[in-house]
């Protein structure tokens, strides 16, 4: 088993257990099976990831609001949407390359970020969010599995960055919701995220993870092109740093999308709601000074992000790739593929690939029969 989907196993019955004890007002249900919902619980908690659902997608209508803050909300974002969002986290922190040290988790609500990072090898790890229900449940969560987590109240708006010198400071599905509706809010998302920066120690990074809504996604796409002339980089997943070529279409945006086998809890949960959880999906940013991001690669002519799913196309398999290039179509034709492209019938988006022997078509890049493909990652 995917070491990710072992660690996240382990924690439904520490989730459930949490939910019950706060549903019950600090009683847990006698007899209750520690990795399932009961019929009735089911059926609850089903209601409110439908609520969450609809109110995070759509027209959005609790985006930026208190929604943390009431009480079956946030039970339904424990028991689904937690485990999807430490599952995201754990796969993003993958990009570090290193172990962090110390990390601040802004927006952290019940802290699955700051758990991910902590099972991640991270030594120390402070969430701070606005909502005091969100963080008791961290709290109830920390204590029940002996975890080191310090809680800190912050209000994003209103309060500066909590002080404290971190090697990673995180956002998890926050920057989306700040000053939703305002006409200034992705330069004022772009000045908190520059504030961040600040209480970085040398070579710190920060991670911005978002929805992979194309409303979402393109409003961080806007926040990294502020950034850019901040003097903040992306390392990843981009591999190019001018303006993100994903804005010049407003038909574009950019995500990544991880095949995944959800928990037992989480995929009945998306059957009754009638929701589909078979990847995860997420936009994300690895930032990191300009002056401390290591060059672009040399040989980033033949280096591309696969940034589409595979494009319908008569006589030939297509995908968007985007490199140090910029944003290319890249085919292959049915009548081309070899055993040294077969590769690329395969790729999915967010792979990482060197593409050897190509040449230029009008709509992009063609490869050829004596093309090479090599996964990066």
């Amino acid at each position: 088993m995917d070491p990710i989907a072992r660690d996240l196993t382990k924690w439904i019955p520490t989730l459930l257990d949490v939910w019950r004890a706060f549903r019950k007002g600090g009683a847990g249900a006698v007899g209750a099976p520690e990795d399932r919902l009961l019929p009735n619980e089911q059926r609850e908690v089903a209601a409110a990831v439908r609520a969450l659902s609809k109110g995070l997608t759509g027209e959005r209508l609790l985006s930026g609001s208190r929604y943390m803050d009431d009480p079956k909300l946030l039970g339904g974002y424990l028991l689904f949407y937690w485990p999807i969002s430490y599952a995201q986290a754990r796969y993003a922190l993958r990009a570090l390359g290193e172990r962090p040290r110390g990390v601040l988790d802004l927006g952290s609500g019940p802290a699955p970020m700051a758990f991910a990072a902590l099972d991640g090898g991270a030594r120390e790890v402070v969430a701070a969010d606005r909502s005091e229900a969100a963080l008791e449940l961290a709290r109830a969560l920390a204590a029940h599995r002996g975890e080191a987590l310090s809680i800190r109240v912050w209000k994003a708006a209103n309060q500066p960055i909590p002080d404290g010198r971190f090697s990673l400071i995180t956002a998890s599905h926050l920057i989306n919701e700040l000053w939703t509706g305002q006409l200034d809010a992705i330069p004022r998302r772009t000045g908190l995220i520059e504030r961040a920066f600040e209480h970085l120690e040398p070579n710190g990074r920060a991670l911005i993870l978002e929805p992979a809504l194309r409303e979402t996604s393109r409003g961080l796409l806007e926040v990294r092109d502020l950034l850019l002339g901040r003097g903040i980089v992306p390392l990843s997943p981009c591999l190019y740093r001018d303006a993100c070529p994903a804005l010049s279409k407003e038909t574009d945006w950019c995500h990544a999308e991880i095949p995944w086998e959800p928990p037992r809890l989480v995929a009945d949960l998306a059957r009754a709601a009638g929701l589909h959880k078979e990847a995860l999906k997420m936009t994300a940013l690895l930032l990191a000074r300009s002056s401390e991001a290591r060059p672009c690669p040399t040989d980033g002519d033949n280096l591309f992000r696969i940034v589409s799913e595979p494009l319908a196309s008569k006589g030939r398999q297509r995908f968007m790739g985007c490199g140090p290039r910029g944003r290319v179509g890249l085919s292959l034709q049915t009548k081309h593929i070899s055993e040294s492209n077969a590769r690329f019938a395969r790729l999915q988006r967010g792979d990482l690939v060197r593409i050897e022997g190509f040449e230029e078509k009008g709509d992009g890049l063609a490869l050829l029969p004596d093309s090479r493909v090599e996964f990066v990652r």
